[in-house]
């Protein structure tokens, strides 16, 4: 691991910031770092309100969408709501399609067969829309690329409005209106919203144009902050109001689906960490092992008994979700080693028979493991797919770009992107990516960097400095879990490895001269009993949270690595 102990805020600004608000100096700092300089700026990150979302009518297309759907709605026209089958997808159907259905009947969706349609819009769906006399598709969180796609769809009378936050190619769809803000002619001010944040901005341009406030869609922000979550985009700005108020209705008033997806895992307030690990996984498996559709199923139902059954459901695709990408992750590492190709500066793995739907999660794992991009392909029809993951720092994206004579056609982002390509290119696809990769990467990042806020001293942590540190959540992308460093240790003399196969260390620590220790738990860092042993002085980077035990609650540093 490398420690990069992040640049010391102005001081100047740390101290006025520290008057204005009448806090240590330690919270004063991480703001600072965080961009956030006066007490307007501070008050609008600790109580994010819906007021500062921006106009949604600042989006290119999106008063022509708004009056669109309008006219389809008042002339009954019947409408499709199309999604992606991942989370950011479903959650886009169950928003959009549970709004419209409020003011129409007059409503269908649709998700893609992950295997027999392949991801985004498909020409099956179009079909599908022709046959069943529907005249507008909304699509939603795909489309951007979908040029071919929307001309076809326009011989067949067929109208679409793209809602999506992909990066466009050369050519934008001719449909009646692509809402992307990451088209370079559209001026709205943040880039960052998820296919998911962009349905919201449609339905809010709707509710504005009725003469209604942006609180009467407060209901639906629980997608919108799963979906934020799942998606990994940056937790700031737009996203940071969505997602905290989007979390609330999580903890608060949750709608059928996922109150029946709790009540399976017993968890009670739900931070964006457990909306990630517990709500994101069990609604991407049903599109990843059975259909997407299962997923919106659950999503829109407003019966306590049929949610319940749905949500059951749901947990046997997730529960054959984990053994598949486990053996699958076990048989790509095998390979790896096999081929002896530990010294490259990729990691591209190839099986005919592994299950697509998981291939995004091994791809994941992989890069876990020796932290490189990556690619997983399998293979789907007459081709092969892959799903690829980066690295911190660089951009897979980019990199496949530069690939392209070798891919038939390829989306996504920075970190994580899709493809397929003919198996015949798939030797000439693998070379020439690791071509491309060891000659742009920095060496450095194939590293696993922990970039640290700040040195604290370990009296520095106090209830009250933790009460506000919890504050700066919700956490993600922008707004990262805060990492501190401590440097002389010495662990009290009870340190031990816990759990499983001895994974993980637990000790508890002080920093002579002072006498208060606290407690410290560090997973899958038990092999580093040794360097706390015996009173020895060590230095740790970590993170604080709470520790609940026989019902008592203390602060404990959550290790991320000690030396």
């Amino acid at each position: 691991m490398r420690w990069t102990l992040k640049p010391k805020p102005d001081s100047e600004k740390v101290t006025q910031l520290q008057k204005s608000l009448g806090v240590e100096k330690a919270i004063a700092s991480l703001l600072v770092q965080r961009g956030i300089e006066t007490f307007e700026e501070a008050k609008k990150f600790f109580r994010p309100n819906l007021e500062d979302l921006h106009d949604p009518f600042l989006m290119k297309d999106l008063a022509e969408a708004v009056n669109r759907i309008e006219k389809a709605i008042s002339t009954q026209e019947n409408i499709l709501v199309y999604g992606d089958y991942d989370v950011d997808g479903t959650t886009s159907v169950a928003l959009m399609s549970s709004y419209l259905k409020t003011r129409t009947p007059q409503i269908a969706t649709y998700i893609p067969d992950r295997y027999a349609e392949g991801y985004g819009i498909s020409f099956a769906g179009i079909d599908y829309a022709a046959d069943n006399d529907i005249s507008l598709i909304i699509a939603l969180d795909c489309g951007i690329k979908a040029t071919e796609k929307v001309a076809y769809a326009k011989e067949k009378g067929i109208d679409f409005i793209i809602c999506d936050h992909h990066r466009p190619g050369k050519e934008i769809p001719k449909a009646f209106a692509v809402l992307d803000p990451k088209r370079e002619d559209c001026e709205y001010p943040y880039k960052e919203l998820c296919g998911c944040g962009v349905g919201f901005k449609l339905i809010q341009g709707i509710e504005q144009k009725r003469g209604n406030s942006v609180e009467t869609l407060l209901p639906y922000l629980d997608l919108v902050a799963t979906a934020i979550g799942a998606d990994i985009v940056p937790i700031t700005g737009e996203n940071r109001v969505l997602a905290y108020h989007g979390l609330h209705v999580i903890n608060t008033l949750p709608r059928k689906g996922f109150q029946a997806i709790l009540n399976q895992v017993k968890k009670e307030m739900l931070t964006i960490t457990d909306v990630v690990f517990i709500i994101a996984p069990r609604i991407n498996a049903a599109g990843r092992m059975k259909h997407g559709l299962h997923a919106v199923q659950l999503l829109t139902e407003e019966n306590d008994n049929l949610a319940q059954e749905y949500a059951s459901e749901i947990e046997e695709f997730n529960g054959a979700r984990r053994d598949t990408d486990k053996l699958i992750t076990e048989e790509a590492l095998a390979n790896i080693e096999n081929a002896n190709e530990q010294k490259r500066s990729t990691t591209v793995v190839y099986q005919e028979n592994w299950h697509k739907g998981v291939i995004g999660i091994v791809a994941s794992r992989l890069t876990e493991t020796y932290y490189r991009p990556t690619l997983v392909f399998t293979k789907s029809g007459e081709k092969l797919a892959a799903s690829a993951r980066s690295v911190k720092g660089f951009d897979v994206y980019n990199a496949l770009e530069a690939c392209a004579d070798y891919i038939e056609q390829f989306g996504g982002h920075k970190y994580a992107a899709g493809l397929t390509l003919h198996e015949d290119q798939y030797e000439n696809f693998k070379q020439k990516f690791e071509e491309v990769v060891a000659a742009t990467i920095d060496k450095n990042l194939l590293t696993p960097e922990i970039p640290v806020d700040a040195e604290l001293d370990l009296n520095e942590i106090t209830p009250k400095f933790y009460r506000i540190l919890k504050q700066f959540a919700p956490f993600g992308p922008g707004n990262m879990t805060p990492i501190f460093l401590t440097e002389n240790l010495t662990d009290t003399g009870f340190a031990k490895a816990v759990g499983q196969e001895n994974k993980h260390l637990k000790c508890t620590v002080q920093q002579l001269p002072d006498k208060n220790f606290i407690g410290a738990i560090g997973f899958n860092l038990g092999e580093k009993l040794d360097v706390v042993m015996e009173k020895k002085s060590f230095s740790a980077v970590y993170s604080i949270d709470e520790n609940e035990w026989n019902g008592n609650v203390s602060l404990q540093l959550k290790l991320r690595d000690i030396r």
